[in-house]
């Protein structure tokens, strides 16, 4: 049984419609790896150097408490969970603490250090720590 013509050119059609790519917009690859050596490279390095020289210089008993938030125009935004880790901290800083980090991290532009009380995890029911992530 043959098909009748003109159902053969409606498939016809059919199939160019299927078959027939588009381009939705350019690709993303170049403006994505400029994006990222611009923003997050650069903000990484200085990130990573501040890192290492606050897990050199402060003590672990210190540093398991703390979570190093952001570093904004020059100053590192740190959250304490507890407050008198948040006072032990804040005396060691002023004991001298502070000018070695600004010293080790001079390259960085660290010019500054807020302390601030704040949690960046959730305790589990097991007792363990589980990161929290902010909402949009």
């Amino acid at each position: 049984m043959k098909t009748p013509p003109h159902n053969i050119d409606q498939l016809r059609r059919l199939q160019q419609y299927r078959m027939r790519s588009t381009t939705v917009g350019v690709p993303l690859g170049e403006e994505l790896i400029a994006f990222f050596k611009q923003s997050v490279a650069k903000r990484q390095t200085k990130l990573c150097k501040i890192a290492e020289s606050w897990a050199a210089l402060v003590p672990p008993m210190l540093s398991d408490h703390c979570s190093l938030e952001s570093l904004n125009k020059g100053t590192l935004a740190v959250l304490v969970d507890s407050s008198s880790h948040l006072y032990q901290l804040k005396q060691l800083l002023l004991a001298g603490l502070q000018d070695q980090l600004f010293l080790a991290c001079r390259s960085t532009g660290l010019r500054k250090i807020n302390l601030k009380a704040g949690r960046w995890y959730e305790a589990g029911e097991d007792q363990t720590q589980r990161v929290r992530f902010k909402e949009n």
